[in-house]
């Protein structure tokens, strides 16, 4: 069900709302529709795809790392030299449209507060609604993060973010900095390396490469390195920051011809380049910040959920702070599989939750 009403002070009334329709929103909103909960799912994008839909267009469907298919619907007969912007909003969007999901969009949720009975109240581009429960699906993707280094503001040449790369073209001629641990950073330099001058690698740490294969066993232990981060109230950890870059052909040929020869981290940043503090610089045109993103949670603040750590303690999928709070596609549920094995569990929590308050009985 998905029949979200207007009440007469022209607040909007849902048992849910689902806040993001990526991986995560769209998984929940699943499995809300086949709970028969009434709910709302609310997207900022401008049209299905979740963060899939800003993805560089060099980033082909067969370089995704790690898309597993939502619950119900299996992506099939995927072209792997398309764009995966296109062929993953393709399939976001059948996946709505199969399941009727009606996905609003699109709508910005600025703020969620304590609303009046013990329902919340979520604050939007679209009006306010008025619910007993939250789904928080926001993922990561709108706070890309920006270290700050001494001099950062003096560079004279061009830095921008992973949210903002375009693809290799726009860096032919040019001496770049690349600097990040991750597998975009690495994706980046392969392609960059075709038509730049010169590349440089820069890392906080040295990189992990995995060989062989990653069974079951192994992605249940990196899950359980960042699912005790959450726990602890800590910021969570990807997934994929646990379990090392795949050791695959392509990376083989960049460590083999040096692209991938990796500098520890700069002492400070100049007006043309970087300098260690061993006094060796590198001169550089653009430095582009391969560095991962934040959870996007800060309309949560009203709500006050955030530990002295800096991050929000979940056990499960539930918010310590506010068991009406649930957030899916968070710390160790933020891979697509994890996000879908998420959904169904939020919902069962939720459907709980619902249970106790029309019996009357007072919250576990």
């Amino acid at each position: 069900m998905n029949n979200a009403t207007r009440d007469a002070d022209t607040v909007n009334v849902a048992d849910v709302v689902v806040v993001g329709a990526g991986q995560a929103g769209l998984s929940s909103a699943y499995h809300l529709t086949r709970a028969g909960l009434d709910h709302v799912v609310l997207d900022h994008a401008p049209r299905p795809g979740g963060a899939w839909q800003f993805r560089w267009p060099s980033l082909t469907y067969g370089r995704v790392h790690g898309m597993h298919a939502l619950p119900g619907m299996e992506l099939v007969g995927a072209d792997p030299l398309r764009r995966s912007s296109e062929v993953i909003g393709e399939y976001f969007a059948a996946y709505e449209d199969r399941f009727d999901l009606r996905v609003r969009r699109p709508v910005d949720v600025s703020a969620v507060r304590e609303g009046d009975g013990g329902r919340l109240r979520v604050e939007t581009s679209a009006g306010v609604w008025s619910a007993r429960a939250l789904i928080n699906a926001t993922g990561t993707w709108d706070r890309p993060f920006w270290p700050r280094y001494p001099g950062q503001e003096t560079f004279r040449g061009r830095q921008l973010h992973t949210a903002n790369y375009a693809g290799p073209q726009e860096f032919a001629g040019a001496r770049v900095i690349v600097v990040g641990g991750g597998t975009s950073a690495v994706q980046h330099l392969l392609e960059i390396a075709d038509v730049a001058a010169e590349t440089t690698w820069v890392t906080r740490r040295p990189p992990v490469f995995r060989d062989g294969g990653f069974g079951e066993a192994e992605g249940r232990a990196a899950v359980a390195l960042v699912d005790e981060r959450v726990r602890r109230g800590l910021p969570p950890q990807s997934v994929v920051s646990v379990t090392g870059l795949p050791l695959n052909e392509a990376v083989r040929a960049g460590l083999a011809s040096g692209v991938l020869d990796r500098r520890p981290v700069f002492d400070r940043i100049t007006a043309t380049g970087a300098l260690w503090a061993d006094g060796s610089r590198v001169d550089a045109d653009v430095i582009l910040w391969a560095t991962g993103f934040r959870a996007a949670v800060d309309h949560l603040a009203p709500l006050r959920l955030r530990e002295p750590g800096g991050g929000i303690r979940v056990e499960g999928t539930r918010a310590v702070r506010d068991e009406r709070i649930h957030l899916v596609g968070y710390g160790p549920s933020a891979s697509t599989i994890g996000a879908n094995r998420a959904g169904g569990a939020a919902v069962r929590e939720i459907r709980r939750l619902l249970a106790r308050e029309r019996v009357g009985s007072p919250a576990a």
